[in-house]
Formats: structure tokens, sequence, C-alpha cells
């Protein structure tokens, strides 16, 4: 069953989903010449993404950058965007970054990004550096997790109403809806089948600067008149 969300307006750019994968991870995997970590809230990003990690001077990781010859060991990192809601296939997209791991002046290390790659259900992007620097994370990134679940568990009745409005757009089965996207252009739920998915993405009236504002857009969706023509968007641009 196609997967790709149906929506109207063009959704976030490539660079502006990686800043927002960014924006939401706590964890990430990294991996050097011959060392695999996981690290868990020990890393930040600067406002032009540039990814600061915060491991214990003494650890491995530290050690291993404090002994490298040269601009220092080549390491890859991976943010794995999950949604909050529970479905199938709850990876949504993945952002890895390649670098170069150099000691910083607060005693952390400092990833100096050479390559930024984009994963999601469309394929994978390569996103230029200067976008990426340039992007900015979705003003809900950090608050999409806690709006999402609140939604789900104080709001079901909104969830039916949302799947009204495009119901006759989509393959008869559907079984289930789960809300399983948001950000400030839009609501995205996900249409579960006895076999596969279809995601729905419904494009706000005008984008939301807050959670508050992002509720008030969902009630627009369900007051004004529905006009979400039955097709695919294009892939995220660079």
């Amino acid at each position: 069953m196609i997967t790709h969300p149906i929506g109207t307006h063009a959704g976030p750019t490539a660079a502006e989903l990686v800043r927002t994968v960014l924006a939401r991870a706590v964890s990430l995997s990294l991996t050097t010449a011959g060392q695999d970590y996981d690290l868990f809230g020990l890393h930040s990003v600067g406002t032009d993404g540039g990814i600061t990690l915060h491991p214990q001077p003494d650890s491995p990781l530290s050690r291993q950058v404090a002994g490298a010859p040269g601009r220092g060991p080549t390491a890859v990192l991976e943010f794995t965007d999950i949604a909050p809601t529970a479905v199938r296939d709850r990876v949504r997209a993945r952002a890895t970054l390649t670098g170069r791991l150099s000691s910083a002046a607060d005693d952390g290390l400092r990833l100096a990004v050479t390559h930024v790659r984009l994963d999601t259900a469309a394929g994978a992007q390569v996103v230029g550096l200067h976008a990426f620097a340039r992007a900015q994370a979705d003003p809900l990134a950090a608050e999409e997790a806690a709006m999402l679940t609140h939604l789900v568990d104080a709001h079901a009745e909104l969830t039916a109403d949302l799947l009204h409005l495009a119901e006759p757009r989509l393959p008869d089965g559907v079984i289930r809806v789960v809300p399983y996207a948001l950000d400030s252009r839009s609501v995205t739920v996900r249409c579960l089948y006895v076999s596969g998915h279809r995601d729905l993405r419904l494009p706000f009236p005008a984008p939301a600067r807050d959670a508050a504002e992002a509720g008030r857009r969902i009630r627009q969706l369900l007051t004004g008149p529905c006009s979400c023509p039955h097709h695919t968007p294009p892939h995220p641009r660079t």
C-alpha cells in the first residue's frame, strides 16, 4: 500500500527537516574508526546546526579524540526521529551528519560537519551545508511529542473528525487512525489498514507559531471548508 503522505501545501525543506530532527533528538549514535557509541542527553545543537558533544573528560570517546592525530577522527552521527504515538513503522526520518571531531574550549567535542544526509520514506537526500546552516527547526519541534500524545489521550474525537476531512479520498478499509506528526504547518494522521498504511497530511490555513496556536489551527481545519485535492506532494527540497 502507498505510504507517501497526501497534502496540498509544500512541506518543510530537507534542510529544515534535518534541523527539526536534531532539535527533537535526546540521543544519537556515533561511529568512529572501530568504535560505536550511544550518547543520551550528551549533545547540544548551535544556531548554525553545529553539534557539540559533552561526554565526561575521562570517557573512552574523549580519550579517543584527544589521542587522535591531526584534525581529529572522522565521525558519523545518526539521529533517529521516532513517532511519539503507537503506530507501525515508527521511524519517520534519520539524519546522518559526517565530519571530524575535535576538542572544544568548554571541554566538549565539536563536530566539523562535512556531509549531511536525510532519509525518509520518500528516499535519501543529500543536504547542502549552506542550506543546513541557514535552516531553522520547526517552532513546534520540542513540543510535538507532548502535543500528539495529548491529542491521542484527551481528544480522540478530533482525530476522527480530521479523518472525515479527506475520508472520501482514501482507499476503503481504514481500521484505525492515529495522529502521526505535527508541525507548524500541518498535522499528519496515519491511516492503518489490515495490510500497510497511508499517511494523510492536512495543512493548516496558516502556520502556527506555538502550541496554543497549533490547537486553534486544528480546530480551524474542522470548521473551515475542505480544500484538499488528492495528490502526493513533491519530495522535500534541499
